[in-house]
């Protein structure tokens, strides 16, 4: 007979023995899962270190044991950035750049799914939802050399074809009036983001039940009414994490980010006084003059500041409508 101790640890043996044999048998699986925490651990959080520099005398020369043995000077970098006089600029520019996107970009991928949705001709909408997620593929550089082939004053296309017609005189500074920076910098971001978030919309529509569309169509629901009482509110979900998301990173240019890559490769002297953000202000300060403790500290700003949008639109959604992210 067994004594009462194997008995009561049997259940821990047997327990310990199934889940060994489920991980040797989904092995490849459990690398893969591997690979990407270290993935994390490396980039993502081991990185978080770093922080302490934004509150330290940091010097580039005192190397990464400088992160712990500089001196402490609390917070004064961060009263630096809030009294320096490109402050208001930056927040302004930043504020409004990624307000823009966030209200224009937003609505587009869900119509475009929903478009999609509705297409009767299979082979049509998959070269149409093919044709449009390709450019989320395209790095910035090359967008902007695109860009600059369109508008530029001297080659630009958009420019020589507006001029034969006759429709302007002189060629547009598009790309160096600041005027046109903000509209410049959210239609490509839509152009080159929104194919691909669609993605997550169709495959939340494609889950929907269909005899709800069946039920109703029996029902005399003509196709804007089925939109309107099936499509939507079942990708309702979907909406609100993408949206949650979306303000969590809206310093960076919410749904379609990019805020960084457009203001560095687009902004100039001409158009810095709407293209300068605060994103490559701290770029500039960190590298161009070796002040990494005082960029360390403007990112930490933003950091704070986009996961106090996430917990506080997470938590709005959840008592709105019940769904949230978390």
């Amino acid at each position: 007979m067994k004594t009462e101790a194997q008995t009561a640890s049997s259940p821990l043996t047997a327990s310990h023995g199934s889940v060994w044999t489920t991980f040797k048998k989904q092995k490849a699986f459990q690398f893969f899962v591997l690979a990407g925490m270290l993935f994390l651990l490396v980039f993502s959080y081991g990185p978080m270190i770093g922080i302490l520099m934004a509150f330290k005398d940091y010097r580039i020369v005192d190397g990464v044991g400088g992160i712990f043995t500089s001196d402490w000077i609390g917070l004064r970098h961060f009263k630096d950035f809030v009294t320096d006089y490109n402050f208001e600029t930056l927040v302004k520019n930043t504020l409004i750049l990624s307000f823009l996107k966030l209200f224009f970009s937003f609505p587009v991928p869900i119509l475009f799914a929903i478009m999609l949705n509705e297409m009767r001709s299979q082979v049509f909408k998959r070269i149409i939802q093919t044709v449009s997620y390709l450019p989320h593929f395209i790095s910035w550089v090359v967008v902007t050399g695109i860009l600059y082939a369109f508008f530029s004053t001297d080659v630009g296309i958009i420019n020589d074809m507006l001029m034969q017609i006759g429709v302007i005189d002189k060629p547009l500074d598009i790309l160096t009036d600041s005027n046109y920076f903000w509209g410049l910098a959210v239609t490509s971001s839509i152009w080159k983001e929104a194919g691909w978030w669609t993605i997550i919309f169709l495959a939340s529509i494609a889950g929907l039940d269909p005899s709800l569309y069946e039920a109703a169509e029996i029902d005399g629901a003509t196709r804007l009414q089925r939109i309107r009482h099936v499509t939507i509110p079942g990708i309702k979900g979907s909406i609100i994490v993408v949206l949650i998301l979306s303000l969590g990173n809206i310093l960076g240019g919410g749904l379609v980010g990019s805020n960084f890559e457009q203001s560095f490769l687009l902004g100039n002297p001409l158009n810095s006084d709407t293209s300068q953000i605060v994103q490559t202000y701290a770029f500039n300060v960190g590298l161009a003059q070796g002040r990494f403790a005082f960029a360390t500290a403007i990112d930490f700003i933003q950091s704070v500041i986009a996961l106090t949008l996430i917990l506080s639109s997470n938590y709005v959604a959840k008592k709105v409508s019940g769904s949230s992210l978390f």
